[in-house]
């Protein structure tokens, strides 16, 4: 385990506890020094270089696992991951299936509600969830994914093959969720592997400084939040994996989810 994840660890065991990251820094290295433990060594994703305007742009991506549960059985756990291209602020979702376009457009909708709007531009990978084939260089959408895109007015890039450098802030998610929430934890239940990643999120994926930015994704998404564009809602349906519950809009225009409050974009909403 890195000293990042002692650090998550330590927090999410501790909440109050006050402790500089260099205080565990030095404490693992002289673990690792003790018992001899080497420190895996794992390759950096590119990231390109290029920043994007406030609201302009998410990049998503899905990803996969395998995790053990308390009586040591495998499980094998299917992550969406959702970035803005200028704070760097991610969601996350968990399915203990592989994602349908069903699925996918929920999310996308989950999504929209963490961050209380949504960006100009969307990126994606060729998936066949959201994609068919290409047709002389025409990537032909999924009548499902088409029909969702045209409802809420998202523009779509889809990055071609052998080209990572176009969506390189989603794959550093999908590997710091892996690598920092994911490794080591045991699964219970998928309804509480959620919880803990979005707590997961609050406390430590979008709170940390980032290495690219300098900055808390938290703090820099305060000003990006008002460049999002505003999404229509009678009733917000939010769906953990496979349950379907359907939120009403509060008067103070936010909704419930997970024992958290989010606002989302101002009505009119039906009561």
């Amino acid at each position: 385990m890195s000293t990042a994840q002692i650090m998550d660890w330590l927090l999410e065991r501790y909440p109050d506890l006050v402790v500089a990251d260099s205080t565990t820094r030095l404490y693992v290295n002289q673990v690792r020094e003790e018992y001899q433990i080497e420190k895996t060594r794992r390759t950096r994703q590119y990231e390109a270089i290029e920043e994007q305007p406030m609201g302009k742009q998410i990049q998503v991506d899905w990803g996969e696992t395998k995790q053990k549960t308390k009586d040591n059985k495998e499980v094998k756990l299917h992550c969406i991951c959702f970035v803005l291209s200028h704070s760097r602020y991610k969601y996350i979702e968990w399915q203990d299936r592989p994602f349908t376009t069903r699925d996918t457009i929920r999310s996308h909708e989950n999504a929209f509600v963490f961050y209380g709007g949504m960006p100009e531009e969307i990126v994606y990978d060729q998936d066949h969830l959201i994609t068919v084939s290409e047709n002389a260089g025409d990537i032909i959408l999924t009548g499902e994914f088409q029909a969702y895109r045209e409802q809420r007015g998202f523009r779509i890039y889809l990055c071609r093959k052998s080209d990572p450098e176009s969506k390189g802030k989603i794959e550093n998610v999908v590997k710091y969720v892996k690598y920092n929430f994911a490794d080591s934890r045991k699964f219970t239940t998928i309804e509480n592997w959620n919880e803990r990643c979005l707590a997961w999120l609050n406390r430590t994926g979008n709170h940390n400084v980032h290495q690219t930015l300098k900055k808390r994704p938290d703090e820099v998404f305060i000003p990006e939040k008002q460049h999002l564009q505003p999404v229509s809602y009678s009733h917000i349906e939010v769906i953990s994996n496979g349950a379907s519950i359907t939120r009403s809009v509060n008067k103070d225009n936010t909704v419930s989810y997970m024992s958290t409050r989010y606002s989302v974009p101002m009505g009119p909403h039906r009561p």
